[in-house]
């Protein structure tokens, strides 16, 4: 009897610590904190730098650049593990790394992606003092590293992203990257500045559900990151948060500080004498960008559109450039409508009520009863805008087609919003009671937008699930835990009110299935600086002389000149004329690249490390050069009055200019000979296209189609179970460049002559 007790007290000691283990995880005590990694690359050799700088000043000379500028490529926005979603895509059940510490961003941009600037942009919402910290301390290590042979290798900066979002479009100021121009702590923000609102609740209060503690139970061997991201999470949830109240140079260090509109979070930063520069990005996502939102109210004056003299035009997210005249619904909130399907966009509202229809006929009930069930599905996904998908239960990524794309685009942001397009906000002129006129100025960056700290990712078209962020389940039992199916397939839509959408504002919004085909490698900025310095990078983005790529390496001039050739105004200049203009634009392709690393990244990082970071593949270039085909130009004419539509103030493509490229790139000039007859100010930028090339996912969601050129069905390239690991989805596509645009205010003749006088 003795035994059997001792048995049954054994059962019950294994049962209780067993019980005390589990409730441990869910009250976090087993995470650690994670901290920024190490940087492990000595300087790159400065014979290297020299090198890459002797072949663009090459490539300058040979189109006739006087080559007082040199081009540096960077990359202004990069995440690691500090920001809620890279912790989230990197856990092992979602195919990610386990890790990816800013410390790699370091070694990555110099030894794998070979860049020449960076920036750090973790999203405000997840860092808490102790990881703003050491934000700062390991960009400064970056740059001492960079700097110990006498010329940086690569010049780093410190940021944070501002990730606004609302589920309204009254509210809604979207995403913005705030850059530091020193890496002294006192010309830094004290603190981050999260978004007030959605992204509050997801990325601090409301983060463990995205990842329930339990999950850890699904994959014991790596149960340690699942704990540490729940300590993760309680650490930015410990953070208290500050006065609303009290402006932000006098508050107290240790606080969580938010601001709920550009014009807050501009004036928190003037609080404390900073002067940082305000990057918007993904403006034309439509996974977060809520339909019938316009540029118009970030144009009064009261939220500084001044401030933001850069905009990311194309990111491993997508390309935010382009203008379509379809909309994704019509009408203002109290009367949305669904639009019918036109050329090249088949509305996702729409596409809602043709999966009803075709379950209701497979039900075999009358044409009547599933007509009317049609349009009330396209009503209710039209009433709820991006959260349109959550009214039909136990749909499937196959049901929506292409819906919701724009089909025409280059390389398009997800659910593209064309009235947050960028060629929306230069066409939008917003006009104050008193006659002001206010419009936007932006130079064109590009950048990657990457979630595993490694800026410059677009280089190589391969390892796609390292090289953008495209992730997902494992396994189907895992995807189910995570996102448990609807268990039925009714042939009626569900109604969601408004109230739903917030109360329940979040990741399942955001069709994160269809999402991962649209990944991918990501964009860069190219700056044209008067040195190769920290001062001479800023000074070139401050300027706006600067252009984007969509991940290449073209090089680009774009200028006005006279009528000897010389430059009157070069790209991201503002300028006043009478007379026609005339325009000079000189490009040559990127590089085609050799396989593998070059010797200085092999001899500068260990076998393991430059394995684990650039997964066998740097930055390599050959001495050929991808040919550049033509020269596009865009011209807009901003706003002359409030209700002036914008389609037909964007022209697109104005000018195809063919380019006569035997490997050393070429010059194209053009005039404008409307300019002084039409006295209408007007904006113009030019984009460098490049011979075919590969990409990944260049082909989004790989659609067969129709003999009348319909899609039939999809083929996604998922970033889950459904995707194998080595499948790239690598298709050819235009590469291209896109100069910062050339901003002609029209002067009067009479005008001068007042002047003159």
């Amino acid at each position: 009897m003795r035994y059997v007790w001792i048995g049954a007290g054994l059962v019950l000691a294994i049962a209780a610590a067993a019980t005390l283990y589990v409730f441990g995880i869910f009250h976090n005590w087993y995470g650690q904190p994670r901290g920024p990694g190490e940087i492990a690359g000595a300087a790159i050799p400065q014979e290297t730098i020299e090198e890459r700088v002797a072949r663009i000043n090459a490539a300058a000379e040979a189109l006739g650049e006087p080559g007082d500028t040199e081009i540096l490529f960077g990359d202004l926005h990069v995440h690691s593990t500090f920001s809620t979603d890279a912790f989230v895509w990197a856990l092992p059940l979602l195919r990610g790394e386990g890790a990816n510490p800013l410390a790699d961003a370091c070694d990555f941009a110099r030894y794998c992606s070979a860049l020449d600037f960076w920036a750090a942009t973790d999203h405000a919402e997840a860092l808490t003092p102790t990881r703003w910290d050491q934000i700062i301390q390991t960009v400064q290590q970056c740059a001492a590293r960079s700097d110990a042979d006498g010329i940086p290798d690569v010049i780093p900066f410190v940021g944070f992203e501002w990730t606004q979002v609302a589920p309204f479009p009254e509210d809604h100021y979207g995403h913005k990257n705030v850059i530091f121009r020193s890496l002294d702590p006192s010309e830094i923000a004290a603190r981050p500045i999260a978004a007030a609102g959605v992204t509050v609740r997801a990325l601090r209060d409301n983060a463990q559900a995205m990842l329930p503690p339990q999950i850890a139970l699904l994959d014991l061997a790596n149960r340690q990151d699942y704990y540490d991201f729940g300590r993760f999470v309680q650490d930015v949830r410990d953070v208290p948060m500050c006065d609303e109240n009290v402006a932000s140079g006098d508050l107290p260090r240790e606080c969580y500080e938010v601001a709920a509109t550009p014009a807050e979070l501009v004036t928190r930063l003037e609080s404390q004498g900073l002067e940082p520069l305000i990057i918007p990005h993904g403006t034309a996502w439509g996974f977060y960008t809520p339909p019938g939102t316009t540029w118009n109210k970030q144009l009064e004056p009261e939220q500084h559109p001044d401030m933001m003299r850069l905009i990311e035009i194309y990111s491993g997210h997508g390309n935010s450039e382009e203008y379509r005249s379809w909309h994704p619904t019509i009408g203002d909130l109290d009367n949305i409508v669904c639009p019918e399907p036109s050329d090249n966009y088949l509305p996702s509202c729409w596409r809602a009520g043709e999966i009803i229809r075709e379950r209701c006929e497979a039900e075999g009930l009358p044409d009547d009863i599933c007509e009317d069930r049609a349009v009330t599905a396209r009503e209710n996904a039209a009433f709820v805008g991006l959260a349109g998908h959550l009214t039909i239960l136990g749909e499937d990524v196959d049901d929506w087609l292409n819906s919701g794309q724009c089909q025409d685009c280059f390389l398009p942001a997800f659910n593209l919003v064309p009235t947050t397009s960028i060629q929306a906000g230069l066409a939008t002129t917003h006009f104050d009671e008193d006659g002001n006129e206010y419009r936007f100025r932006w130079g064109f960056v590009g950048s990657s937008d990457t979630h595993t700290a490694r800026p410059g990712i677009g280089y190589k078209p391969f390892e796609r699930h390292y090289m953008t962020d495209a992730g997902g389940a494992t396994t189907q039992n895992v995807a189910e835990h995570l996102m448990p199916p609807d268990g039925s397939s009714p042939a009626e839509s569900i109604r969601l009110t408004r109230q739903d959408l917030i109360n329940n504002a979040g990741f399942q919004m955001t069709e994160v299935e269809r999402q991962a085909s649209f990944f991918t490698g990501g964009g860069l900025v190219a700056a044209h600086v008067s040195e190769r310095s920290r001062d001479g990078v800023w000074t070139a983005l401050e300027n706006r002389q600067v252009y984007a790529t969509s991940g290449l390496r073209q090089l680009l001039w774009f200028d006005m000149i006279d009528e000897d050739g010389n430059s009157l105004a070069g790209m991201g200049a503002d300028a006043e004329l009478s007379d026609n203009p005339v325009f000079r634009v000189r490009a040559a392709g990127s590089f085609r690249q050799n396989e593998g690393c070059p010797d200085y990244a092999v001899r500068g990082l260990s076998p393991d490390r430059l394995q684990q970071l650039c997964r066998g593949e740097c930055y390599n270039p050959g001495n050929e050069r991808y040919h550049i085909t033509r020269v596009e130009v865009v011209r807009i004419r901003p706003q002359i009055s409030e209700d002036e539509p914008l389609d037909g103030l964007i022209e697109d493509a104005w000018r195809i200019l063919p380019c006569d490229d035997h490997g050393e790139g070429c010059e194209v000039t053009f005039t404008d000979p409307d300019f002084a007859e039409t006295g209408r100010d007007t904006v113009y930028y030019v984009r460098a296209i490049q011979e075919p090339s590969g990409q990944v996912n260049a082909e989004n969601l790989r659609c067969t189609y129709d003999e009348n050129g319909q899609c039939i069905a999809v083929n996604p390239c998922f970033g889950d179970y459904r995707t194998d690991m080595e499948e790239d989805c690598v298709a050819d596509v235009e590469h291209r460049a896109w100069s910062s645009p050339i901003y002609l205010t029209h002067l009067q003749p009479e005008a001068i002559i007042e002047d003159t006088e």
